[in-house]
């Protein structure tokens, strides 16, 4: 079983900000696969999918994002995945809107959300997916992840999301590496 964990933080209020882009994708990718019947565990929202025959869970941890490490840690435990089939999609502030990277692993990157991951997992070594946000100029960083999309970027977002989601397909059928090859370059 694979799990592709999105991260964001829950309720309303925060639904239309840059921080829930994790979120974003793993609702796109549930559409696109049809996968429907959502359920509450392990602090989370899951959803199971079938990609090419292979499970997959999707997960969107309910813990806020500073703490999204604690649910995704039950997940890992209870359903006994290895951390190389794992996949994390989150925001990122160092790469211009629009950006996407693959990577293996890494340090958190001063994500508040992926440093959760990596105290509760143990390990730096979570592939995961970053979705460029931009750096704000002149903002505090946390004003910026907490706001909402300007228009502009509010007119972009559905190609942004639908290219993060191309990139989770593309590692499920493809593989991490060849996933990189593909989508690092754009």
């Amino acid at each position: 079983m694979r799990l592709i964990v999105g991260l964001g933080n829950p309720g309303r209020e925060y639904q239309g900000t840059r921080h829930n882009v994790g979120f974003l994708v793993l609702d796109e990718l549930a559409r696109r696969l049809g996968a429907s019947g959502d359920r509450r565990a392990h602090r989370a929202v899951l959803t199971d999918a079938v990609v090419a025959g292979q499970k997959v869970l999707l997960a969107k941890p309910q813990t806020y994002m500073n703490l999204s490490g604690q649910s995704v840690a039950e997940i890992v435990r209870y359903y006994k995945i290895e951390t190389d089939e794992l996949l994390v999609v989150y925001d990122d502030l160092d790469l211009a809107f629009g950006r996407i990277r693959i990577r293996p692993g890494g340090s958190a990157g001063g994500h508040n959300g992926v440093r959760s991951l990596i105290q509760a997992l143990g390990t730096q070594e979570i592939p995961r997916l970053r979705v460029g946000i931009g750096r704000p100029s002149g903002r505090r960083a946390i004003g910026h992840v907490l706001s909402g999309w300007t228009g502009e970027e509010r007119e972009a977002l559905g190609q942004v999301v639908g290219d993060a989601t191309d990139a989770v397909e593309c590692i499920l059928e493809k593989g991490l590496l060849g996933a990189m090859n593909e989508f690092n370059g754009r």
